[in-house]
């Protein structure tokens, strides 16, 4: 795949490792006739270091052999998550140190999960971009303050703290951005 075509959460092969793209930056040329450089985070999905490329748009690098699995949560021990197969009802299990980010959005019901399997292991899971948690715990909004937009810090369910607007209460239903963690909207139900 080359340089110019990959974005974020593709899988690739590089010094024979499996990595994920996590943010993808373009740098214009600043010179008549300079190419175009693309700045990649990812990360080493079997050691979990990260790595920063910079490629040129022509650049190539080898998509990986893996597989994407349709999974949901099963439950967490004190190391792992573990995930059903929504298929071949097959678990897979992964370290909690590995998914540390993810592990604030993952509830029971979650759809919408997939697991990405390198050589018959789990190695990643991707969240869907869009989660609707459960505000617990949260300040009443302050009389008078309605003319401003201000925000204030929620917990939902999973224990994530989220800014939200002043007007929401405990109890409602809100909508968090996996990829940035940021209060989305308001859910009826």
């Amino acid at each position: 795949m080359i340089a110019k075509d990959m974005k974020r959460g593709d899988v690739l092969v590089y010094n024979g490792a499996p990595i994920i793209v996590e943010n993808v930056q373009v740098q214009s040329p600043s010179a008549r006739g300079a190419a175009t450089l693309y700045k990649f985070r990812c990360r080493n999905l079997i050691t979990k270091d990260k790595v920063d490329l910079k490629l040129k748009g022509t650049d190539n690098l080898d998509e990986a052999d893996f597989r994407r699995r349709a999974v949901t949560y099963s439950y967490a021990d004190s190391t792992d998550l573990y995930f059903l197969d929504s298929e071949n009802y097959e678990t897979y299990n992964i370290a909690k140190e590995d998914v540390s980010e993810e592990i604030n959005y993952i509830k029971d019901g979650l759809e919408g999960i997939m697991a990405l399997i390198y050589e018959d292991r789990c190695v990643a899971i991707n969240l869907p971009t869009t989660v609707e948690m459960l505000v617990t715990r949260c300040d009443p909004a302050a009389r008078g303050n309605s003319a401003t937009s201000r925000e204030k810090p929620a917990t939902v369910e999973t224990g994530l703290t989220v800014m939200v607007p002043e007007y929401l209460n405990e109890g409602e239903y809100i909508k968090v951005d996996t990829r940035t963690g940021e209060f989305l909207g308001r859910v009826t139900k």
